[in-house]
């Protein structure tokens, strides 16, 4: 009898966002079914209790076993190219599980001066507090990675390409240093997604996602996950398990839809953002130019640009500016724009604005804020799938708002 052969074990991205991971029920339902159920029926109580030992697979409890939200995992695991996944109730649910499950008081964890302004905090702030020492470092300066190291070092975390300078950072080089000290490394890959980045075929160790920004794509529900090997990935759902940040399995379906048009969308994010950067790059060389600085990996201006054009298959759809002036001067622009949305999410069909110093990074003390690069003149914008000339406009009318 000749073995069946997985029909997608050699498919291409696009097919595995769309096919990986679903189990048809007995219905035989062509679209991925909602099992809106909080528990789980077993045939008799030798069955019951081989599933809550372990010893059977199967569902037990809908707190860490659900077959909607497994399907959402084992999609997530192929795009990735990990083992398993785990999902959780937000992105940070999925950096906190990961920590939790992989560190204890006493360890070290060496992260990005560029990270999200809560994950900052997260570390500081929570860690810190049971006993697990920090430390920020310039991500682009890779000897600062390996200066950093201490006996104790058991993680490293990044976020590439960060939010919102869009730093790129060389996953490999550190992955090879974490390695050589035997820790992980830990890569947020918020912005990129498997549609433009692969972490762990890089050298990383775990992947970690909002599905709340890309993922869904359509800013609808707030999910996360943590993608890497079985043995990792157990703890984490050990965590969860214990612990209670699970996503729901009505979210994990609209993540699922999401992941069918992940690659349209990412191709199309990253063409608008490129126009967009470009014209924004074009008005500092006016007579009197309002703009300072553009920060976006796909100009051959930005400093990681080579190196994002080696690691990522496209630029993503994430920019951030300066405006001449400071605060009064951004909120002015922000205020002007008309189609922009002014929220923190970012990943969305619509175009977004927001100040991040008074926002997403406005948690942070002054000196962090400076060591990071947020200023009070910085602008991010998460670029959707409108008309690039509708959102040019917008820019423009933030311009025309800005003080001389």
């Amino acid at each position: 009898m000749t073995e069946e052969l997985d029909p997608l074990a050699e498919a291409h991205l696009a097919t595995l966002a769309v096919r990986a991971g679903q189990v048809r029920s007995a219905e035989g339902e062509h679209s991925e079914p909602i099992f809106t159920t909080s528990s789980y029926v077993f045939a008799s109580a030798e069955e019951a209790a081989a599933r809550f030992s372990g010893e059977q697979d199967g569902n037990v409890y809908s707190r860490y076993t659900n077959p909607t939200v497994r399907t959402f995992q084992d999609r997530l695991a192929a795009l990735e190219g990990g083992e398993a996944a785990v999902a959780t109730a937000s992105g940070m649910a999925a950096i906190l599980s990961t920590c939790l499950a992989l560190l204890k008081s006493g360890d070290h964890v060496i992260c990005s001066r560029s990270v999200f302004g809560t994950t900052s905090v997260l570390f500081t702030k929570f860690m810190g507090k049971f006993g697990v020492e920090i430390s920020f470092v310039n991500p682009t300066q890779i000897d600062q990675w390996r200066k950093a190291i201490q006996p104790n070092t058991q993680l490293f975390f990044m976020e590439t390409p960060s939010n919102p300078l869009c730093d790129v950072i060389d996953i490999g080089a550190v992955a090879d240093i974490a390695h050589a000290t035997k820790a992980r490394l830990v890569v947020d890959n918020c912005f990129c997604t498997p549609a433009l980045q692969r972490p762990l075929s890089l050298g990383a160790d775990i992947v970690i996602h909002s599905a709340t920004k890309y993922l869904d794509g359509q800013g609808r529900c707030v999910g996360g996950a943590a993608v890497g090997n079985a043995e990792d990935m157990d703890a984490v759902l050990g965590v969860v398990r214990t612990c209670g940040p699970t996503m729901s399995p009505f979210n994990a379906w609209v993540f699922l839809k999401g992941l069918e048009t992940l690659q349209l969308r990412m191709d199309a994010h990253s063409r608008n953002a490129m126009t967009l950067a470009s014209w924004l790059y074009e008005q500092r060389s006016s007579q009197q130019p309002l703009i300072e600085q553009v920060f976006y990996a796909g100009l051959p201006s930005h400093p990681g640009h080579a190196l994002a054009a080696q690691q990522q298959t496209d630029f993503g759809g994430v920019l951030s500016f300066k405006v001449v002036g400071g605060r009064e001067q951004a909120w002015r622009f922000i205020n002007a724009t008309q189609i922009m949305s002014l929220t923190a999410n970012l990943g969305d069909a619509k175009t977004t604005i927001v100040h991040p110093a008074t926002t997403t990074h406005g948690r942070l003390s002054d000196q962090e804020k400076m060591d990071a690069g947020i200023t009070e003149n910085l602008i991010r914008v998460a670029v959707g799938l409108e008309d690039s000339r509708d959102l040019i406009a917008d820019l423009q009318r933030g311009l025309a708002a800005i003080v001389k």
